[in-house]
């Protein structure tokens, strides 16, 4: 979700539902809380299908009509791609602006106008240790984009290019 460009916002388990199934107190702690760009919020459970014992489901459902009461969102979600979650972990590490060599962000968008490959575009750019953070950074801002990012790991070869106007 930190990833994400339309969300503004996360709490980790953000509080705690209490109810009563008919024959015991239940509670539930959501996963996340997230606010939107857009103003809008959300709770984020997740779990893998596989997992899901029926007291999880009934603590989901229960999740959901208290969210809509609130007039939230709620989302169930299962196990992230593996692809786009190394992708996205590997990324992160470029998240603090401390990656931002002064002049490679500019000479970066420059090269990647025109999409090309990952390492051939940050050599063009400039020496190698100060561009490549600096490309990863931009990545995670997603001010530039690689279109392959959930389906093939990132590599020397993968095609970046400047992102689309809106999509950041």
């Amino acid at each position: 979700m930190d990833f994400d460009p339309k969300v503004v916002g996360i709490a980790s388990q953000p509080f705690w539902l209490h109810w009563h199934d008919g024959e015991r107190e239940r509670r539930h702690a959501p996963d996340f809380f997230v606010r939107r760009a857009d103003g809008s919020a959300a709770v984020i459970d997740v779990r893998a299908d596989e997992r899901i014992a029926p007291k999880d489901a009934e603590a989901f459902e229960v999740t959901r009509t208290a969210c809509a009461q609130a007039g939230w969102g709620f989302e169930r979600v299962g196990t992230p791609d593996p692809v786009l979650l190394a992708n996205v972990r590997w990324l992160s590490r470029y998240r603090h602006p401390r990656c931002l060599h002064r002049t490679a962000p500019d000479r970066l968008r420059e090269v990647f106008a025109t999409p090309g490959p990952l390492l051939t575009g940050a050599d063009t750019a400039g020496e190698r240790l100060a561009t490549l953070p600096a490309l990863f950074h931009l990545l995670w801002l997603q001010e530039l984009a690689a279109d392959d990012l959930p389906v093939e790991l990132l590599g020397p070869r993968t095609v970046v290019r400047l992102a689309a106007e809106g999509t950041r």
